[in-house]
């Protein structure tokens, strides 16, 4: 039996009282039980929470009391444990950091392709198709014939479009175009960034990667490999299947059985991906993190979100 709902949801809504918002949104989480992250922004909601089903519809039902969210879509997924270890709610320049001003998914996004007909579109040969994901992500699972923008943030996406519109490139004579993500809310940014751009012919998964996993049979599948999810289930498969990989807590990068065999992997320290990048204080920091959290377990004991008591008076 699943204990545990998690819902993925999104809204791009101009939200100017957004930071009113965050308080009120943490309490209502908390008094249900409920963990995660929400992002708030002017430009809308972004956001994975997780607890007990009732807590978890209590929040939805709670955000679309609010006239501007009543249309909120969510996706759905069970688990057996919990997948978040805390709740926090952020204020944001963006629900979505792509850096560029004036890109408007309200007005500008591109033709929304439903997971049933997304495998005719990417198989157009007349289609180009772009994984706006970042390359940690599409590494471990992509659409095939997808290009690989090697982005280590989405962010940089802008960058490499530009470059991709050079001579001999994907993007020279502006083709058609359709862009896919984990869950829409970066291709509904990135092809309204295309069209600001003067591409013409932009499409995009609508649901994303995660609609097309849940809905579409795996026998019909054009999709290889794992999907990366920001959570506790680190990836999902067709059904939305818990991948089996683990997380490297320092990094947050997914790691493969490859990864796990490095000699630079030390569980809750460092990876072959990021053994370089921290110091030695900071790799015993996260030693000492670990023990304490495997301590916490053997007492059954909550650690990692834990709220400390109040200090006495």
């Amino acid at each position: 039996m699943s204990d545990f709902l998690t819902a993925a949801f999104y809204q791009f809504v101009a939200l100017p009282d957004y930071a009113a918002l965050q308080q009120p949104l943490l309490a209502c989480c908390e008094a249900h039980g409920v963990k995660g992250m929400v992002l708030l922004a002017t430009e809308g909601i972004n956001g994975t929470i997780a607890g007990p089903p009732a807590g978890v519809h209590a929040v939805l039902a709670w955000l679309r009391s609010d006239p501007r969210l009543a249309q909120l879509q969510h996706k759905e997924a069970t688990a057996s444990s919990d997948p978040f270890y805390r709740m926090k709610v952020r204020l944001k320049r963006e629900i979505v950091t792509l850096g560029v001003p004036g890109v408007d998914p309200t007005q500008l996004a591109g033709q929304y392709v439903k997971p049933a007909d997304w495998n005719a579109l990417i198989s157009d040969p007349d289609v180009v198709l772009i994984d706006t994901r970042n390359d940690y992500e599409v590494a471990i699972g992509s659409f095939h014939g997808a290009i690989n923008p090697h982005t280590r943030s989405f962010a940089e996406l802008p960058q490499w479009v530009e470059q991709a519109r050079a001579d001999g490139q994907p993007l020279a004579a502006k083709p058609k175009v359709a862009m896919f993500c984990t869950g829409g809310i970066r291709c509904e940014k990135s092809t309204a960034f295309l069209r600001s751009q003067g591409f013409d012919e932009v499409y995009h998964l609508e649901g994303g990667i995660l609609k097309y996993l849940e809905t579409v049979p795996e026998a019909d599948s054009l999709w290889n490999g794992q999907c990366f999810v920001f959570d506790e289930r680190v990836s999902v498969g067709h059904g939305l299947v818990p991948g089996g990989l683990e997380l490297c807590r320092s990094c947050r990068r997914p790691l493969t059985e490859a990864d796990l065999a490095s000699p630079h992997f030390v569980r809750g320290v460092s990876c072959a991906h990021c053994h370089d990048q921290t110091s030695e204080a900071q790799k015993a920091g996260y030693l000492e993190r670990e023990k304490q959290m495997a301590l916490a377990e053997q007492r059954q004991q909550p650690h990692v979100g834990a709220k400390l008591p109040a200090p006495k008076k």
